[in-house]
């Protein structure tokens, strides 16, 4: 891919005491549903919603996600959703994240969702031309930290 931005798409949303467990971690779960935020966002910020995109008749369903935690979230934690474009194939589209902590930059959690582009026909098919115009614009993904 080519023509990207230079860096991440970046989303601020703060640890809700509904999104933690008895240890006051953010359960583990909600890290896929940050990465749809994140991921929803970034489209966004690009000029179209996730809801055009699948109202232009293309939708996007997971067909993998992965997390690796490094960190917990922990309530009242302002945290940052990273998001980017880690590939981009004729009939897919694999998103990575980045969880980080506001306040001391700590990198939390990464991982990617991988995306099939789905016809109205049910079918998976090649991404439109003007979504692949769209997602060639985004950003990178960061990546995994340094460790």
């Amino acid at each position: 891919m080519s023509g990207h931005a230079a860096s991440v798409h970046r989303f601020e949303i703060r640890v809700r005491y509904a999104d933690t467990d008895q240890m006051g971690f953010a359960y583990y779960a909600h890290y896929l549903r940050w990465f749809e935020i994140g991921r929803a966002e970034m489209l966004r910020s690009l000029g179209r919603s996730y809801r055009a995109v699948e109202e232009a008749g293309t939708t996007l369903p997971v067909v993998e996600a992965h997390v690796r935690y490094l960190r917990p979230a922990r309530y009242d934690d302002m945290i940052a959703v990273e998001t980017g474009i880690e590939r981009l194939a004729r009939a897919s589209v694999r998103f990575g994240y980045r969880i980080v902590r506001v306040a001391d930059g700590d990198v939390l959690a990464f991982g990617g969702t991988e995306h099939c582009f789905m016809m109205p026909s049910g079918k998976p098919g090649r991404v439109p031309p003007d979504l692949a115009a769209l997602l060639e614009r985004a950003p990178r993904a960061a990546g995994p930290p340094n460790r």
